[in-house]
């Protein structure tokens, strides 16, 4: 199968990246990160987390970064909002787009949310209902789609069923999370024909970690199938808290190296995407996971 001719990259950094970051990030250096990728030719930022600050303390200040972006014509600027609660304050801060998650293994949730796959699913009803009431798309994330820290590998059958229920609620696509990054080629491309025999390709994306360095292999193993969203932060933000020290996103800069090497549009400036990769992991005092931004910054 030829690959896809475009590739629309999601842009998790603001929100996935930093959301473990230990030492609190100005709202400011937020905003100047958002800004900064949409003018590296990002189309689609997830900007923020509209969680209890209990639980991610990080992302106590979403109110302040939804309302004070400087919003760039044709970007979206989405937001993860798990419950009816955080959709209402994500549409009180005009919102266009929110993410809800859910998980292809028990044990996983049980431990992540404190409720079963089938009653995490629930819960996203209504929130699903009020966003559509709002004229708000949502997007589902699936995670650990390729295997689980506590129950080790997941059946494809139950990362499609996941992912169908997600999809018929109403999520206009459905992200498929790698969370520890265990995955290998094989593994991803036997899940993801699993799951597209129920969803169209074109509605999925591919969420794929880095954990055992196999993250890019893996997307190129997708790419293959057909697959066309892929989501991924800057410098390879956001570590595994699974799995101590170890990378979790992989890099935008990694993704879009790649796929310029495949011929493959994104609209992206490489330059610009690395520059900002090396001024954020400055500012807030981490090391740059991306392998092309390292390069390129070392020129």
């Amino acid at each position: 199968m030829p690959f896809p001719k475009h590739i629309r990259l999601v842009e998790v950094g603001p929100r996935d990246g930093l959301q473990n970051e230990p030492n609190p990030i100005a709202t400011a250096t937020k905003l100047e990160l958002i800004d900064r990728l949409g003018g590296a030719g990002i189309a689609y930022i997830e900007a923020a987390s509209f969680v209890s600050p209990k639980w991610v303390p990080q992302m106590a200040d979403h109110r302040q970064v939804m309302t004070g972006l400087t919003r760039r014509p044709g970007v979206t600027y989405a937001a993860l909002t798990p419950n009816l609660k955080g959709l209402e304050v994500a549409l009180e801060c005009g919102v266009e787009e929110v993410a809800v998650f859910g998980a292809a293994s028990e044990a996983f949730s049980q431990k992540n949310i404190n409720c079963s796959v089938a009653e995490s699913l629930a819960r996203f009803e209504p929130v699903l209902e009020r966003a559509k009431q709002a004229k708000v798309r949502v997007r589902g994330y699936v995670s650990c789609v390729l295997g689980c820290p506590y129950e080790g590998a997941i059946a494809p059958a139950k990362v499609a069923e996941v992912s169908k229920a997600l999809y018929e609620m109403g999520c206009y696509e459905v992200s498929l999370g790698d969370t520890i990054g265990v995955g290998t080629p094989l593994a991803a491309k036997r899940m993801l024909d699993a799951v597209s025999r129920d969803i169209p390709m074109d509605k999925l994306a591919a969420h794929f970690h880095d954990t055992y360095g196999q993250a890019l292999a893996n997307l190129y193993a997708v790419l293959e199938e057909g697959l066309g969203v892929i989501d991924s932060s800057v410098a390879g933000l956001g570590g595994c808290p699974y799995a101590k020290g170890a990378s979790g996103n992989v890099a935008s800069e990694d993704v879009v190296y790649l796929l310029n090497g495949l011929g493959i549009d994104t609209g992206i400036d490489l330059n610009k995407l690395a520059e900002t990769g090396t001024w954020i992991t400055n500012t807030i005092g981490q090391p740059n996971r991306s392998k092309v931004g390292v390069a390129l910054a070392a020129k």
